[in-house]
């Protein structure tokens, strides 16, 4: 999983770059409306709810933002009903992308999706076509001492740790990342990235050509408004990553 730790670094970056503009508060926005109209308001008994809002305070999200889209979510204020989907296809080099949506119009979501792919060298592809390839897990990206984040992840539940240069990526069931986050937290671990995700089972290496349009065609998924997040297999080089850090 390390080529996921270099794209958390990545992406943690670019987050803070995306915020700027207001793109990422509005997906993250997005996802907690969402969230909260499923399963409701209360946090406690709306696990989704609440890494939704964890991953705004994460991000910078004001306060009063989170509050009003979650009584939007719940129904409390009028609000958008948003449909989740999953559309699925390939980058340059075989690369599978999961990518998932967040939509109040399928119709406009799909050709969006379909225009990037076809625009960037990809190909959409049928349904169940690479999303077996993809399973939904908790992960976080933290730093720390061996010893501390060793036991803080073993209280919280954790299913699998692994040291990547001088970090640590941690999984778990989605239902147990907030209490995993808690123990680590509380041990004094600094988490750099913590979400529900997709994790690749296999992975498919691509050289510094490939590389550069395999991103390029993520860059033009998540620039996509109803675009939640893309997932992907690629394995990509340290020393490519290091030249777009």
């Amino acid at each position: 999983m390390s080529g996921h730790s270099k794209w958390a670094n990545i992406k943690h970056r670019k987050g803070r770059q995306d915020a700027k503009r207001g793109k990422l508060f509005a997906k993250l926005i997005r996802g907690i409306e969402s969230a909260a109209r499923t399963g409701g308001a209360d946090l406690d008994s709306n696990p989704s709810l609440t890494t939704a809002v964890q991953k705004a305070k994460d991000n910078s999200v004001p306060k009063d933002n989170i509050e009003r889209a979650v009584a939007r979510g719940a129904g409390d204020v009028d609000g958008i009903d948003y449909i989740e989907a999953f559309y699925e296809g390939y980058a340059p080099g075989g690369v599978a992308l999961y990518v998932q949506i967040l939509t109040d119009n399928r119709n406009r979501a799909a050709s969006d999706v379909r225009s990037a792919f076809s625009k960037n060298g990809g190909s959409l592809g049928e349904p169940g076509s690479v999303g077996y390839l993809f399973e939904q897990r908790g992960y976080l990206l933290v730093t720390g001492d061996e010893d501390t984040v060793m036991m803080a992840a073993i209280d919280g539940g954790a299913d699998d740790v692994t040291q990547v240069d001088e970090q640590w990526e941690i999984v778990c069931s989605p239902s147990e990342l907030q209490g995993l986050r808690i123990s680590l937290e509380g041990a004094g671990v600094e988490i750099r990235t913590g979400e529900v995700t997709y994790l690749p089972s296999t992975s498919v290496a691509v050289d510094d050509s490939t590389a550069s349009k395999v991103l390029r065609l993520v860059d033009a998924l998540e620039d996509l408004d109803d675009v939640q997040a893309v997932f992907g297999n690629f394995d990509i080089s340290d020393d490519f990553f290091a030249t777009i850090e």
